[in-house]
């Protein structure tokens, strides 16, 4: 199906606007949470479920969409997101409870997930022979968003309270509406490459095998069990549970289908894990580095990374050529994250600054790049494997990122403390003392997926009446730091994806080079 440059970016630009305006949304919510605790008078627990239920959404929407995004047709897809979108706009303004905030941010996640769900299919399927580029500029605008929500925010609303700041959602109805009137103008959408070809569904599914549909129950279970609260409160125990529903889903699956699924695509989910955490997970830390250099407008480092990534993903074109391919593109990418997460964690003053730049510049290109490859390896997939990659990616930040990240601060905050006053923690351990108006203990052995490590509550240990008061400013400025001991042990997920990425191009080197597969010239 031929189209026209300007029917190609009416449909480039009106998607652009709606991945947008989920920024929009992602940056107001993530700037709340304390006021949201304040107005509705619940626990952090309960907070977290709020800004969670505006994200696992997302991955079920993009997985479940794929296999109908064919046959209710991209227009469709696009116009339930704006009616989602805007059913959780106007739910955040009324909403006077805990359960009506819950909605609000659920039906944001499902309008997040439903656009993405379309529009990274509908972009290949009208650039067919620049995919990764297409991919890149698609996804400048979740930087874009990050960047004008951030900014807006910051200037009008820091210091607000919650019945101020959540009129912020208003900002977020211009690029909704914008996107809902051209894809309700639009008269023209491309058909699915896999589609044009007569591909069968049963070919889709071969793709994705056995193998996809293990990785894609086993987390969405892991999902499933945390939402109902179910199988005790462990990971481990939650995730051994999802691994065997896992198996035994992936096992009929693959049976049904008789296929194990693309080991390479397998291999591409397996590296999403470090990929989502390195891209989303680290961000809280590196900023709160960021606070010593920037002071009161630390908060600015947000929106000047989504800056520099909306700028470079625009550019995208000339790395790409520069490095030979996505392939390429990815390991650059994971080398400059190596750099920069290990200058983060040992710079001080305004080297900081340009530490936060080079990993800035990093991590811009990992989730357009990824996409494009996927697209231009598995075009028998669809928009199946597409959006399974970046949902496996979603779900697994909150799965193992999030923990792996906040496990190795505990880690390090309960060493500093530890060292700087071993008679006192063994006293808070002994006696097992509590934080005040709590039964939550102050110090705790814990165990994240079968590695044992120790939590001590910095704040509640300090407020201890044995504590020495002229000891405070000094633990306090040593746990400060224990970020940088976070950052230098989160290189290891720049790290492993280069492993990965610098495996993919051996092989392909070994068998002929890369090129992408274009349907109906496979051979």
């Amino acid at each position: 199906m031929e189209f026209t440059d300007g029917q190609k970016r009416i449909l480039l630009w009106a998607s652009f606007g709606a991945l947008m305006a989920a920024g929009f949304g992602f940056v107001f919510r993530a700037m709340v949470p304390q006021l949201w605790g304040l107005e509705f008078h619940i626990t952090d627990s309960e907070v977290g479920q709020l800004f969670g239920a505006g994200l696992w959404p997302i991955a079920v929407m993009m997985i479940l969409n794929s296999f109908l995004i064919d046959k209710i047709g991209y227009k469709a897809s696009m116009l339930a997101a704006c009616f989602f979108q805007t059913v959780s706009i106007v739910l955040t303004l009324i909403a006077g409870s805990f359960e009506a905030m819950w909605w609000a941010c659920f039906f944001a996640g499902v309008g997040h997930g439903m656009i993405e769900s379309a529009i990274n299919p509908l972009c290949i399927s009208i650039y067919r022979t620049e995919k990764t580029k297409a991919m890149n500029i698609l996804h400048a605008s979740w930087p874009a968003g990050l960047m004008a929500g951030g900014a807006i925010f910051l200037s009008f609303y820091s210091d607000a309270d919650w019945a101020t700041a959540k009129t912020a959602w208003i900002f977020m109805l211009l690029p909704v509406i914008g996107y809902g009137t051209m894809f309700t103008l639009a008269r023209k959408f491309p058909v699915d490459e896999r589609v044009e070809n007569n591909v069968p569904m049963i070919d889709m599914l071969r793709e994705y095998g056995g193998l996809g549909m293990f990785l894609a129950v086993t987390f969405l279970g892991y999902e499933l069990f945390n939402q109902l609260d179910v199988f005790g409160e462990g990971q481990y125990t939650r995730l051994t549970y999802s691994l065997v529903l896992g198996i035994v889903g992936g096992g009929v699956f693959g049976f049904a289908v008789k296929s194990k699924g693309k080991v390479m695509f397998f291999f591409l989910c397996l590296i999403m894990i470090p990929l989502a955490t390195a891209e989303i997970a680290t961000d809280g830390w590196i900023q709160n580095l960021m606070r010593p250099t920037m002071g009161q407008y630390s908060g600015w480092a947000l929106v000047f990374s989504a800056f520099i990534m909306m700028i470079l993903r625009f550019g995208s074109s000339i790395p790409l050529k520069l490095t030979g391919g996505p392939l390429g593109l990815l390991l650059t990418s994971s080398i400059f994250s190596i750099v920069g997460l290990f200058a983060l964690s040992y710079v001080d003053g305004v080297l900081v600054f340009f530490a936060f730049v080079f990993y800035a510049v990093g991590q811009t290109y990992y989730w357009p790049s990824i996409l494009g490859f996927t697209s231009e390896r598995f075009p028998k997939g669809g928009a199946l494997t597409l959006n399974t990659v970046s949902a496996i990616g979603l779900l697994t930040v909150g799965v193992f990122g999030f923990p792996f990240l906040g496990a190795v601060q505990d880690h390090y905050n309960a060493k500093s403390i530890t060292q700087a006053q071993p008679a006192l923690v063994q006293t808070v351990q002994s006696e097992g003392r509590v934080i005040e108006g709590t039964e939550i203990p102050i110090y705790d052995d814990k165990n994240l997926f079968g590695v044992s490590y120790s939590t001590i509550n910095p704040d509640a240990f300090m407020a201890q009446p044995d504590f020495p008061a002229e000891d405070k400013e000094s633990l306090a400025a040593t746990l400060t730091q224990t970020g940088r001991s976070t950052l230098r042990v989160a290189a290891v997920l720049p790290i492993s994806m280069a492993i990965g990425f610098a495996l993919i191009m051996l092989w392909f080197r070994a068998n002929g080079g890369y090129k992408p597969i274009v349907l109906g010239q496979e051979d």
